[in-house]
């Protein structure tokens, strides 16, 4: 049995009645699974269906591009989304902006999958795709902070980056899900051993592909059933009784906060550029024609590549909360943001097709152990961001100035990445693309250098935390 998570207020002597663990544990992981779903099921079809469906030409790059265009889109709606759903959690509360979240994202996942394509009503086709990308990112944006406060603010003392390490467990999880789904799809429908030579008449890309965006609406629902049932944080409940909430949260993080947006903004850029080198770019390289500068494996044997590797970033998210714990945010992510250089500037070593070959299957253990260096990394630097970025900022404004800097390095560590990767590497070989992520590493390692240890802040502090 899950022991219950205190919620006696420190300045109070009053006890509210005892949350289960499990039930604050259930809340974060599930709507963030969700979430990350719904985002990575696009990112996926991106890469692998869009560009024939929704995009016209005979140049693969170019349709390629236009299609990592869209999938930009959500990157940009997502500092919007925590704007608009940071205002209403630090004014309103943690668990009603969830809710709404969640449906936004929900909503949009499900109506791309209803959407036609370009050869049933033309341009309107990637407008509308491109609309439906930007609220997945408003979605998301106002998501993570959320279920990051919810972990957070119901954390015992010393054990914070170990209990904040569940929401961030939804995105291995949720690319689990989206990638997996994707695979047994493409094995039932034989789909991705002949790629799109198949044509746009097979089945998987006339119905197949809509499959997963559809079925998230179950996965909705339950989300919703799990947060429905979960009761306002105990931290977020003595701001309201103090009287502590400001009137615009998203004006007073900058006037009180704006540095702590810069810190937590760069903190996360490199460990934004490697996660959509590692999922979105790697699958258009891996798959992509040697002729345009990709390696020619087989979609499907990529695909289980790529979960084989993920399931190592799942379990280095909790590795990381424990040393976030043990030996301070800062100094643990110095480490491994140094390592992450390293990693970059190993990319034409291990990843050029001179060295691993192209379109043979003696090039997949080369691959795999690619795949695994970055997971690897990735569940390292991850891991302990849901509790650095809310520590940065107090109480009353923790929604909103956490959301703003973790979606602000979405646009400028995710959003252009698989986009200029696919450039760089179309130009000057994939060494530069590893340039490109040692570069973001750098930026990240001076952030890291000018923040402070905030392992021991008050999360009750209503003014700016102090380590």
């Amino acid at each position: 049995m899950s022991s219950p998570v205190s919620t006696v207020d420190p300045g109070s002597a009053a006890q509210r009645p005892a949350v289960p663990r499990s039930r604050v544990i259930l809340a974060s992981l599930v709507g963030t699974t969700i979430e990350f779903y719904d985002f990575y099921v696009y990112a996926t079809a991106a890469v692998a269906v869009f560009p024939a469906l929704f995009f016209t030409g005979e140049n693969d790059t170019a349709k390629l591009l236009a299609s990592m265009a869209t999938f930009a889109a959500a990157f940009f709606g997502r500092p919007i989304g925590s704007v608009i759903f940071g205002h209403y959690g630090d004014r309103i509360g943690r668990k009603a902006t969830l809710i709404g979240a969640l449906l936004t994202m929900g909503v949009a996942t499900f109506l791309i999958g209803m959407l036609p394509t370009f050869y049933q009503i033309g341009i309107w086709a990637p407008l509308i795709l491109t609309v439906l990308r930007f609220c997945q990112g408003l979605g998301l944006g106002g998501e993570w902070s959320g279920a990051s406060l919810l972990a957070t603010e119901y954390a015992e003392e010393g054990k914070r980056a170990r209990a904040a390490m569940w929401p961030q467990l939804g995105a291995p999880f949720g690319f689990i899900l989206a990638n997996g789904f994707f695979l047994l799809l493409t094995v039932a429908m034989q789909f991705g051993t002949a790629g799109h030579e198949l044509g746009a008449n097979h089945p998987f890309l006339v119905w197949g592909w809509r499959i997963p965006f559809l079925a998230s609406v179950v996965m909705v629902l339950l989300g919703l059933w799990v947060r429905v049932k979960l009761e306002e944080t105990p931290v977020f409940q003595r701001a309201e009784q103090q009287g502590e909430k400001v009137k615009a949260p998203v004006i007073d993080v900058f006037k009180t906060s704006w540095v702590q947006i810069v810190q937590g903004t760069f903190i996360m850029l490199a460990t934004y550029v490697l996660f959509y080198l590692m999922t979105a770019w790697i699958l258009s390289y891996g798959i992509g024609k040697p002729a345009a500068g990709g390696l020619g494996v087989q979609y499907r044997s990529f695909l289980i590549l790529q979960l084989l590797a993920v399931l190592l970033f799942a379990a280095m998210v909790p590795v990381s909360g424990w040393l976030a714990d043990r030996f301070g945010r800062r100094s643990s992510q110095l480490v491994i943001t140094s390592a992450i250089l390293l990693f970059g500037l190993s990319f034409g070593l291990i990843m050029d097709p001179a060295h691993v070959g192209t379109g043979t299957d003696a090039s997949l253990p080369r691959i795999l152990f690619f795949l695994t260096l970055g997971m690897t990394l990735m569940g390292l630097t991850f891991g302990s961001m849901s509790a650095i970025l809310p520590e940065l900022f107090p109480t009353n404004v923790r929604y909103t100035g956490s959301g703003i800097a973790y979606n602000v390095a979405s646009i400028l560590g995710a959003a252009i990445t698989p986009y200029i990767a696919v450039m760089l590497n179309s130009s000057y070989g994939v060494g530069s693309v590893g340039l490109y992520l040692s570069f973001a590493a750098v930026i990240t390692l001076v952030a890291l250098w000018f923040s402070p240890e905030t392992r021991h802040v008050d999360m009750y502090a209503v003014g700016t935390p102090t380590p």
